[in-house]
């Protein structure tokens, strides 16, 4: 029983000492007590030495009292031989000096003192080293005509100072020690055990909410106190329940945004799919192969900005050696663009199939401006009525949505290289020689297909000779952006196209390159889309035939 009583002294012993604060705080208890013992027993040791002082003073008085007393009417020369004898029998007095009231010096005895008799009214008792200087006795104190000044020898009173002062010191550092043992004994309850087991439960906290638990045991929870430390306690429980209540806030939060998630994913791949659907069921509206014909080399490009692209290019077959061909841009970029991309491709490709539709009074030769100086395609143009249909339906049935294209629809006559065509505000499609030198730019002949009812195109015709290059593009070109935001511009594509290529492929292919130079690393616009049309060379006889192809275009 003593000694588990022991081991817990010694521990809680221990504890206290290894804790920092407990040290800080019984250091300066230690020190504040010594501090005021100290400031206690400096005037304390003043008094015991006037004490010790007086004590010589009172002996020699009454020594001295003798004297007088015994030999009242004693001469001068007698009392001084008295004094003589009297420091010779008693070693603490060390000489004096004898004055008249007069204040004529008597003599002297011994070792005379350093105070002279000008000096008595000003005195004030002092110890200078080892001797207490110049004790004074006057006349009307010892009812005599003689005024006495004594030199005594003090060191007994500085080792008596010295002891005391031991003592005393001994005596405080004795109170010190055991207040500060007292002190330090009573923190432990009071301080050092509350604080050690907050810093337990914080620990305890900081695992509970790493490990996510709700409810961990805390020593200090059975602590009630009505100080500082026991706010601080109960601002710790009060902190640990908030943090308990936004953790468990948070994985609410956490669980509905995981569920949304979830949803959201599995929307997202279901959108995915629905795009990857929508995006092969758009590629299969574009040509598959493109449509080649003797003489002639077509080749196209595409690349959309997003999975559903707004451009679309066409090559089809029409009657009577005449071929179709399109370029057109869907305002705006993905999905929507992609729908009706596949509305106006189809729209083309029926009305385009109608070879006579004078009754539906879309068109007619009137309001067409065409020039008078070439003799007209009747063909081609009840083909073209197509642009016109596609711009009535799309205004009639989707108006409201404002969707439109800008689309370029030709007609090309392979045996004569007769191209018709409307340019429903789309970008000028190039016609460039075989030297690489610009023939001719054909600009919009009126405005995009979608937008305004009852509109008339005008109809264009222009003819592709031996070597000729057919180029279009969209806008997905001239505004393809780099890294600093330039644009890749139309003098830039110019510049590009004025040389020689061997093949449409090829110019399509240099184009491209440039293109995906410009871009680089950074996002891609808006959709980019090309179609080249080259006509290869005719051989000699048909090069020296002076047939105009404007004479075969007649129907």
């Amino acid at each position: 029983m003593v000694s588990a009583h022991l081991r817990r002294f010694v521990k809680g012993f221990t504890t206290r000492f290894n804790s920092p604060l407990s040290r800080r705080i019984v250091f300066w208890v230690f020190m504040g007590i010594v501090v005021i013992e100290g400031i206690i027993l400096v005037p304390s040791v003043q008094r015991r030495e006037q004490e010790l002082l007086s004590q010589l003073k009172e002996v020699s008085s009454g020594k001295l009292a003798w004297i007088l007393i015994t030999y009242p009417n004693v001469s001068d020369e007698d009392l001084i031989n008295h004094l003589r004898e009297l420091q010779q029998n008693n070693s603490l007095i060390q000489g004096g000096a004898v004055y008249q009231s007069s204040g004529q010096l008597v003599g002297t005895f011994g070792e005379p003192p350093q105070l002279s008799m000008s000096q008595i009214n000003n005195y004030s008792p002092r110890r200078n080293g080892s001797f207490y200087d110049d004790v004074v006795w006057s006349g009307t104190e010892m009812m005599t005509d003689y005024t006495i000044v004594i030199r005594h020898d003090a060191s007994s009173v500085r080792g008596e100072l010295i002891a005391y002062v031991f003592r005393i010191g001994g005596l405080v550092v004795i109170i010190s020690l055991f207040m500060t043992i007292t002190v330090w004994i009573a923190l432990e309850p009071l301080v050092i055990t509350p604080i050690f087991r907050l810093r337990r439960d914080l620990l305890v906290a900081g695992e509970a909410i790493y490990h996510d638990q709700n409810s961990p045991k805390f020593y200090s929870a059975a602590i009630q106190r009505q100080d500082e430390l026991g706010d601080v306690i109960a601002a710790f429980k009060q902190m640990f329940s908030q943090i308990t209540e936004a953790i468990q806030a948070r994985k609410q939060a956490e669980a509905a945004l995981k569920l949304s998630l979830e949803r959201e994913a599995a929307y997202s791949q279901a959108l995915d799919r629905e795009l990857e659907k929508g995006r092969l069921m758009q590629k299969n509206f574009l040509p598959t192969q493109i449509l080649q014909k003797p003489g002639w080399e077509i080749s196209a490009f595409m690349s959309p900005a997003r999975r559903v692209a707004g451009d679309f290019y066409d090559v089809f077959e029409l009657p009577d050696n005449n071929i179709g061909l399109v370029i057109a841009d869907v305002c705006d970029k993905g999905v929507s663009a992609g729908l009706f991309m596949g509305l106006f491709r189809s729209l083309i490709r029926i009305f385009s199939g109608q070879t006579y539709l004078d009754e539906v009074g879309c068109l007619n030769h009137k309001n067409s401006s065409l020039n008078e100086n070439k003799e007209i395609n009747y063909l081609h143009f009840n083909i073209l009525k197509a642009v016109k249909l596609t711009n009535s339906y799309i205004v009639q049935n989707h108006g409201d949505i404002g969707m439109f294209a800008t689309l370029f629809f030709g007609v090309l006559n392979i045996e004569t290289g007769i191209l018709t065509y409307i340019n429903g505000g789309h970008e000028p499609l190039l016609i460039i020689d075989a030297y690489g030198d610009m023939k001719e730019f054909l600009k919009s002949t009126g405005t995009a297909v979608g937008i305004i009812p009852d509109t008339d195109f005008k109809i264009e015709q222009t003819c592709i000779d031996s070597g000729d290059i057919l180029l279009g593009y969209t806008d997905g070109i001239t505004e393809a952006r780099d890294n600093n935001r330039n644009f890749f511009t139309r003098e830039r594509l110019l510049k590009i196209v004025a040389q020689t290529f061997a093949s449409a492929q090829e110019i399509l292919e240099t184009i491209k390159l440039e293109i995906l130079a410009h871009i680089g690393d950074s996002e891609q616009s808006d959709d980019i889309t090309l179609l080249a049309v080259k006509r290869e060379f005719l051989n000699s006889k048909l090069e020296t035939s002076s047939e105009s192809p404007w004479e075969n275009s007649a129907t």
